[in-house]
């Protein structure tokens, strides 16, 4: 079905979660819905106004339901597009009763997933940016990224975008009059001069976002934790200490992790994924080796790995390829309950720990809090919370750096690189080029929303 068909139809859903519930909200969006409600409810309710009626089958008149009935006109509704809504008791059969009702009427059909707020992209009522911000609220799962998800709800990113979007668009609109109307007495003749200067300033402006740590992307998908060492260090006893359950086996045997074992937690607001690996080690067995591959690999795509060992003996080095990967790296010396009071001490950055006693962990959670709320900015505002953003951004700064580089006499190339750094902010927020990324982005959506 064509997006144009698809756009004809009047959809509807239930909005407000499973059922049963106390109650359960049916939305409507779309050009039948004043039809649908007087015919289900018996008259259209003004707008806006809660109204209690009785909801009856269009066939045979039965009663369906005693519910609140509320009518949004477009296009001042949040799909831009007539909207209702049936605020039902949340039973199963009552919501089934109704949507098998809803079925029933000429120019009606069950919603797809995100559809909802495809329409409020598609009539103007949000941009791309705030639609995204919609999808990281509610998969929101720690404060932080409520926070952030909503202020790219609100429109924070997007005013940003805006702005510097309009402000291209005035470089190459001087660009373009110097090029065509030149010769023109009311065209000064040093439009355009100072293009490169304003081009230059900025591309400063966006390398100052890009320089983020990528806090934004970090705070929305999580912190990346890796527990790796050697086997039987304690890394599976760590991981289930710190996620206060039994999530992983521990047993004497070494080697009894083989998969990548993760628990996501909520730290001081902040998200962190933490992974138990495999124990690191020479070894021939075929699927103890895919183990230790896997591990290796979570370690190097790790924000901060976990050195564990048993500190009875000398620290196992760090695998080179781990050092090597970016990842900040701590040191974990377990089991020191065992060690005699005499032995060396650690060094004060080294985590001393004794899982088995709880020693040493609330230090170590401490530390991994203040890693996470640094890693995602501590919950001040970011722009780029995606890498497609970040990814466009690179485009425009680039061509903003070429436009501010180059020679006076280049206008042609000089206009062509300012309309492309201007695509490049218009595809984040979805002006321009972003028909192949829809449908990507509005299946995060659930259905109703």
């Amino acid at each position: 079905m064509s997006a144009g068909k698809k756009s004809a139809d009047t959809i509807f859903a239930l909005s407000s979660g499973a059922v049963p519930a106390a109650i359960a909200i049916v939305r409507l969006t779309g050009p039948a819905v004043r039809f649908a409600l007087e015919t289900i409810a018996g008259s259209l309710p003004s707008p806006r106004v809660a109204t209690l009626a009785k909801l009856r089958h269009p066939r045979d008149g039965s009663v369906l339901d005693e519910a609140v009935v509320l009518f949004f006109p477009g296009p001042a509704s949040v799909t831009g597009e007539d909207v209702g809504e049936l605020h039902l008791h949340g039973g199963r059969a009552v919501v089934a009763g109704v949507l098998a009702a809803l079925e029933e009427l000429t120019g009606l059909r069950a919603a797809e997933a995100g559809e909802f707020t495809r329409r409020g992209f598609e009539n103007g009522r949000l941009d791309l940016t705030g639609i995204e911000g919609l999808a990281d609220l509610l998969q929101a799962e720690t404060d932080a990224q409520r926070r952030q998800a909503l202020r790219q709800y609100g429109g924070e990113a997007r005013a940003i975008y805006d702005e510097w979007r309009r402000r291209i668009i005035a470089m190459r609109a001087e660009i373009e009059a110097n090029l065509d109307f030149a010769d023109e007495e009311d065209v000064p003749d040093d439009i355009g001069e100072d293009v490169g200067a304003k081009a230059a300033a900025l591309a400063d402006e966006i390398d100052r976002h890009l320089a983020d740590g990528r806090r934004g992307e970090r705070l929305r998908l999580g912190v990346e934790v890796a527990v790796m060492g050697p086997p039987n260090a304690g890394k599976s006893s760590l991981l289930n200490a710190l996620a206060h359950r039994d999530v992983a086996i521990v047993t004497e045997e070494a080697g009894t992790t083989r998969d990548v074992i993760e628990v996501a937690m909520d730290l001081g607001g902040f998200p962190v994924t933490i992974a138990d690996t495999a124990g690191v080690r020479d070894t021939e067995g075929r699927v103890e080796k895919e183990g230790i591959r896997r591990a290796l690999a979570r370690g190097r795509e790790a924000d901060l790995v976990l050195w564990v060992w048993d500190g009875s003996g000398p620290m196992p080095e760090v695998p080179a390829d781990i050092s090597a990967s970016g990842a900040t790296i701590w040191l974990v010396r377990n089991k020191v309950d065992l060690i005699d009071s005499d032995a060396e001490q650690t060094t004060s950055d080294v985590f001393d720990l004794s899982v088995s006693e709880g020693t040493g962990l609330g230090a170590l959670t401490d530390a991994l809090e203040g890693f996470a709320s640094d890693a995602c900015g501590r919950g001040e505002s970011v722009l780029i919370t995606r890498a497609r953003h970040r990814e466009n951004l690179v485009a425009c700064r680039d061509g903003l750096r070429r436009v501010s580089v180059a020679e006076s006499g280049m206008l042609e190339v000089t206009a062509e690189e300012l309309r492309s750094a201007g695509d490049a902010i218009g595809r984040i927020a979805g002006k321009i080029g972003v028909e192949d990324l829809l449908d990507v982005v509005f299946s995060e959506f659930c259905i109703g929303k």
